[in-house]
């Protein structure tokens, strides 16, 4: 035991590798410790998340620090080593050190948290997890699929954030505009169900533009967000089939295909009573002279 003190002390490099290794396996051993306290203390899943969370970057960054002052004296000695390797580790760490790169990225200037619904590189999903290498999505399917969670979890590296353009559904603005198109035939009354779709969309999403508008004031604070009408509308159009009439309103971006069922449930029935109200589709028509 007297020999290996005595060759640790000689051998300063060796010094400092060891206590390394004991500081990495202290901070280790803590941060497991901390976590099943924490684990049997919180009942609230993303309160533990988070609280897990700071806890990992704090002792991250008490190891760093530890690190930089144990080797501190030692620097000079190293830098014509580090010097040579220095090219070599940049091209061989080239992803390792642009995923840490972002990752601060991520956690400094929040383009997305976890819970966020985002799109980046045709990935869609909710943010589960972010890591110092890599952030986790639950996915969900595409918007004409209904946005709707499959239950598979797609890994995505930091450094994507840099190198794509992405899509936050609720960073600024807590809603979504989304739209029903409806097809009514040239024959049909469509200024009667132009009004039926415009009573329907308000009985359903009327109550969000209360709350959206609170949410666009705040949001106007940071971003240059303005919209002079929050309140649900139907617009007309003319197409090949007939009269295209469309439902413009705001909801939530996990409750888009909820939304849809309902009002198009009520669409149905209340389409079902008029008898001059037809729904159009693709039609030939051909005449005999």
């Amino acid at each position: 035991m007297n020999e290996l003190w005595v060759l640790m002390n000689q051998n300063n490099i060796l010094y400092k590798v060891i206590w390394t290794t004991i500081g990495l396996i202290i901070t280790i051993f803590l941060t497991k410790i901390i976590n099943r306290v924490l684990y049997s203390k919180i009942k609230d899943n993303k309160t533990y998340y988070n609280t897990r969370k700071k806890v990992y970057y704090s002792f991250t960054t008490i190891l760093i620090i530890y690190c930089i002052f144990l080797w501190s004296d030692s620097m000079l000695s190293l830098t014509t080593y580090f010097g040579l390797l220095s090219a070599g580790i940049a091209i061989t760490l080239k992803d390792i050190f642009s995923n840490t790169a972002a990752w601060l990225f991520i956690i400094l200037r929040k383009p997305f948290e976890v819970g966020d619904r985002i799109l980046i590189n045709e990935q869609r999903g909710d943010v589960i997890d972010i890591r110092m290498f890599q952030f986790t999505l639950i996915e969900v399917t595409s918007y004409e699929e209904g946005e709707q969670s499959t239950g598979r979890i797609i890994d995505i590296p930091n450094s994507y954030i840099f190198t794509n353009a992405s899509v936050n559904y609720s960073k600024a603005f807590k809603f979504i505009w989304n739209e029903i198109k409806v097809l009514v035939t040239f024959e049909s009354d469509w200024k009667k169900a132009k009004g039926i779709l415009t009573d329907i969309v308000n009985e359903n999403t009327i109550h969000l533009s209360k709350e959206a508008s609170h949410e666009i004031r705040e949001a106007e604070r940071k971003y240059r967000i303005h919209y002079d009408k929050l309140t649900p509308i139907v617009y007309t159009n003319v197409r090949e089939c007939g009269v295209e009439l469309t439902l413009r309103y705001l909801c939530g971006p996990r409750q888009r295909r909820t939304s849809v069922n309902n009002i198009w449930e009520n669409i149905l029935e209340k389409f079902a009573l008029e008898e001059k109200i037809d729904l159009a589709y693709p039609t030939v028509r051909i005449s005999k002279k």
